[in-house]
């Protein structure tokens, strides 16, 4: 009885192993066949980015279905750009979909833009392809290649102050980010400090937020007498406007500056 048994658990074994082997055999193969084609946008695209509408569309990107032989499987899409002419060496990921076509808002291309080391506010040629793949990332196959024109709007830190006012090269004024952004030191709590041009014999304040809106942010602000009924030492190039809003008023010569607001040792410096 006992080698009855052996001899039926070695026959379901072979049985086992055949049919295994006859599933990897009669898989479906699946081959690649025609990369996607990228119809929007073409080279002429151009586009300056802003905070203002960065929940608008700034584009569609629509493309042709890639093909794939062997068995239905779903095919995934992804957006990507490059710095012109770079070849792709190392593609920036702006969004990825299994549908045929992509509406990009403003935020989600800049932001694209700026993690990919494109200059802010300045125009930069941008490179863009569709990559299809099977699954995560089977036989990928990659689109043709426009070459975009787009000008990103800077990211500022959320703990930013702002400049506004004549002295400041945007003068009083929040239209099409005019103010000086005013960011804490990177690892400090209570220091702020911009390298800025500062015009001779005009003025400025401080904002402490920003809506950005060109009608801006005009309610919270430290002007000259704040931090002077505070104790603070203020630079001797630095005074109080006398313009009934007690605003700072710069007296050196005309050109760039570091100004630099030390809330702890409670000093502002201009070197």
């Amino acid at each position: 009885m006992k080698n009855i048994y052996k001899v039926l658990i070695a026959f379901i074994g072979v049985l086992a192993v055949s049919c295994n082997a006859d599933d990897v055999e009669n898989r479906p193969v699946i081959e690649a066949a025609n990369a996607p084609v990228l119809l929007t946008p073409k080279s002429d695209f151009s586009i300056v980015l802003s905070k203002e509408t960065e929940n608008e569309t700034a584009t569609t990107v629509v493309w042709n279905d890639a093909k794939y032989e062997g068995s239905q499987t779903v095919v995934n899409y992804t957006i990507e750009i490059a710095k012109e002419g770079t070849n792709f060496a190392t593609p920036i990921v702006v969004s990825n979909t299994t549908e045929r076509f992509k509406a990009l808002t403003v935020a989600e291309l800049n932001s694209a833009l700026v993690n990919g080391g494109f200059i802010e506010k300045q125009e930069n040629k941008v490179d863009i392809r569709i990559k299809s793949a099977v699954g995560a990332s089977g036989l990928p196959q990659y689109s043709n290649i426009y070459t975009i024109t787009a000008t990103p709007y800077h990211v500022p830190l959320a703990s930013s102050h702002w400049l506004v006012g004549a002295a400041t090269p945007g003068g009083w004024t929040w239209a099409g980010d005019a103010e000086t952004e005013f960011p804490l030191v990177v690892g400090k709590t209570d220091v702020y400090k911009v390298t800025i041009v500062l015009k001779s014999g005009e003025a400025f304040r401080e904002f402490l937020g920003n809506n950005f809106t060109s009608d801006g942010n005009w309610d919270a602000s430290h002007n000259y007498a704040y931090y002077s009924g505070l104790g603070y030492t203020i630079d001797s190039e630095l005074e109080n406007a006398g313009d009934g809003d007690s605003n700072f008023k710069y007296t050196g010569p005309t050109g760039e500056r570091v100004l630099t607001i030390d809330n702890g040792a409670k000093t502002i410096t201009l070197d």
